[in-house]
This record gives structure tokens, sequence and C-alpha cells, in this order.
């Protein structure tokens, strides 16, 4: 059996498919990944098929952050990503037309990417189902992403979901009605597409140990777990990073990932993230990605007299791609943006987290951190300042508790296989 998965967006979006894929080939499954050319080393290196979508994620992220200002954390990042996905879909869907067509038994569709594929493999008559990393189902449960992390109450929480996923629904129906001319079909109506909506079986890949699956979501709707990045055996700490992890005490990391700054410049973000290390009193490893954070750890410069160290000494290092799941654990806490990739690689290190959102579903994620007791605090984006960033690392390293609870964690997800039930559902769908 041929599976195709397909996937669109920043590394976090991606990479849980390669620990999926590997999983679906060892069970005798041929695999592809369709997604963005920039991973087509990291599909390709975990011995997966790779097929090409349209379209660089790094532009969209960089759109977005450039159209944000202020308070990113609510309605104005949400609807700053829908008018930015917009094209952004309708372009993606002629890439996932062209993939699904060059052979495939099931589709296994995520993220921005699932309901294109969606109406491509209804389209051929091939079996589907969605993967997605956020929980988007409406739900009085919790708030909303489009609310960030603040809750409107049960009642609220689920009329507004509900109504941001029929707006999501109805923004697709343009994508529906494309395909199907594409492929000489007919237009379905309005209560067609919501049959199969209504009926569309979505796996969730996040642990019900991070989120407990809401009574009130359709019964189509199911937690399967974790789906781990595949370590690629390519893959080794350079020896600059080894050296320094031997050189002291476990660093705090800091990493925004693919998320820029609305408000900050890299090298102004790099200035409060060392501040902030300093404050703290901790050792640091900061990666670039694509905030452009960056610290030398010994600068010299030439002001006519003999070479002067910098302030910035041997207690900071700047790296750039590096394994979150091997370098987490050996870390005393991760300052991250709150993506899901991102968390759930702190989650199974079983360290502290001090979460700085941004927009979409970093907010949420980072509130998730904050009430499961593994993060002291949440600091947005926009109110990122030495002084507070310290405070946060402080307690994140000092307090006992947060690494406890981080530990107790860690154990939990290590007895779950997120990968088992996608196996046997896509078995089911081929059957």
């Amino acid at each position: 059996m041929h599976v195709l998965l397909v996937t669109s967006g920043s590394t976090g979006d991606v990479a849980p498919f390669t620990g999926l894929g590997v999983r679906l080939r060892q069970a005798g499954h041929a695999v592809t990944v369709a997604t963005h050319e920039r991973f087509a080393g990291l599909i390709r290196a975990c011995g997966l098929g790779f097929r090409h979508l349209p379209l660089d994620p790094g532009d969209m992220h960089e759109a977005c952050a450039r159209r944000l200002s202020g308070r990113a954390d609510g309605p104005l990042g949400t609807l700053t990503i829908a008018r930015q996905g917009a094209a952004y879909t309708a372009d993606l869907a002629h890439g996932i037309l062209q993939a699904v067509r060059q052979g495939a038994d099931v589709v296994v569709a995520s993220g921005q990417a699932a309901l294109p594929a969606k109406a491509v493999a209804d389209g051929l008559g091939v079996p589907s189902t969605g993967a997605l990393l956020q929980p988007v189902a409406p739900t009085g449960d919790f708030a909303p992403m489009a609310l960030g992390r603040r809750s409107a109450g049960r009642t609220g929480n689920r009329l507004i979901s509900r109504a941001l996923w029929r707006a999501f629904h109805h923004q697709s129906a343009s994508t529906v009605r494309w395909v199907r001319a594409e492929l000489g079909l007919p237009p379905l109506s309005r209560t067609a597409r919501r049959r199969l909506a209504a009926n569309w079986p979505v796996w969730y890949g996040f642990s019900p140990h991070v989120v407990s699956r809401p009574a009130d979501w359709p019964s189509q709707h199911r937690l399967a777990g974790y789906w781990w990045p595949e370590e690629t055996s390519a893959w080794r700490p350079d020896a600059r990073l080894a050296d320094f992890l031997a050189a002291g005490p476990p660093p705090v990391f800091i990493g925004f990932g693919s998320m820029p700054s609305p408000r900050a410049t890299g090298e102004r973000l790099s200035a409060v993230c060392t501040e902030a290390l300093r404050k703290a009193g901790v050792r640091g490893v900061v990666q670039a990605g694509w905030s452009g954070l960056g610290v030398e750890s010994t600068d010299a410069r030439d002001d006519g007299q003999d070479a002067i160290q910098d302030d910035v000494r041997d207690d900071i290092l700047t790296v750039g791609e590096v394994s979150h799941q091997w370098l987490f654990p050996r870390t005393a806490a991760v300052v991250h943006h709150g993506g899901c990739g991102t968390t759930a690689a702190g989650l199974r290190a079983g360290v502290p987290a001090v979460p700085v959102p941004v927009f979409y579903d970093q907010p949420f994620w980072s509130a998730r951190l904050r009430s499961l007791g593994v993060a002291p605090g949440v600091l947005p984006m926009a109110d990122l300042t030495a002084d507070r960033l310290a405070a946060l690392i402080t307690r994140a390293v000092r307090e006992p508790a947060r690494r406890t609870r981080a530990a107790a964690l860690r154990t939990a997800l290590a007895a779950e296989d997120g990968a088992a039930p996608i196996l046997e559902a896509v078995e089911a769908l081929a059957r």
C-alpha cells in the first residue's frame, strides 16, 4: 500500500510526519511525504519519498510578522493569518492535486493542507484521514485559538469555536469547487459538503496527558498521541556544542523556531535574550532559527589598541540547526515560542519551559504548559523584556516543582505509542 502524507507549514508542522512515515514504512507500506522544497533533504534522509508542494512557509511567516503590530495574541493574529492564508491555500491546492495524481492508496493530511487534500482525495476517489497537530474542533472545554489564552467561558468558547469552524469550512468551499472543476466533476451542494466534512475521520497528534479529549467533540475526532520526529543517523552535535555542554552546568535553551518577531529585529531580540540570561545567572544555548538570533561566545573588536574581548563570554553559545531530541534533555529549561513541535519536544525531554508566544496556536500551547505546571508563566513576545524573561527563567530553573512535573509528564509520554492508531486507521481505510 502507498501512503501519501500531506503537510504544510514550518519544521514543527512537518517533522512529526517523518516519524509517522518511518513507522508506516516499517509496517511494510510505501510512504511519500508531500511538503515544501525546504524539507526535501529532511524527508529523504529518513528514507521516505518526497513530492514537492509550492510556496515557502518562511515567506508566509515573514509576511504575517510584518503585518502584525502590537499584541498578536488573539483575534488580530488569527485574522492576519486567515487573510494571508486564503491565497496560500489556493496555491497549495494546485500542488496537492499534482502530488495525489502521481499515485496514492491512502492520503493522510495535516494542517493547512488538510482540507485541500481532502477535497482532492474525495474527487479522485482516494480514501483519506485528517492528522492534525492542534485541537481545532469546536468545544466548550477551552478557548479557541482565535482567542489566544483568553477564555470566553464554556458557552462562549463553544459558540465562538463553532462559528470559526463553519467559517473555516466555508473558506475551503472555493477550493473544493476548483478541485472538482479541474477533475471534471459537478459541484457539491452545501449539504453534501457538510455531510462529507462531518464524516471525515480526524486524528490529533498530541497526548491526552497534555490536552484531554473534550466530551463534546464529534465521535470521529480522536486523540492518537504524539508522533515523534525521526532522528536521522546523519545528525551529530558539532564539537563546539558538545564542548560547551561539557564545560559547565546545563544551560538554558532559547529559540523561537520558525517565528519571526512582529516587533523586534533579530539584533534587538538577541540583546534582550542575552541580557536575560545574564540577569538570571545561567548559561545559554541560543538557536538562530527564523528570528535571526545570534550571540557570539567571543567577540574581539579592534579599537586601535589590543583586541578587547566583549562582555559576551563563554557562557552563551549560538547554534544553527540542532536536534531538540538530543539537546533538550541536556538543558535546565527551554525558552521557546510555544509552537506545537517545540512544545512537544520540551515535554518529551522532561524539562521546564518558558513560553514566549506570538500568534495562532502558540498562546494555546503556552497556556497549556502553565496549567500543566511545567512553565512558571507565559510571556507574550509583545511584552518581552530582559527583566521579565530573566524572572521567569529563574523560576523555571530554581523551582523544583517545575522539573518534577516535567519529569512526570516525560514518563507518561514515553509509555504512549501515538503512531499505532494511525497505522491501524490507514490499513482500515485501505481495506
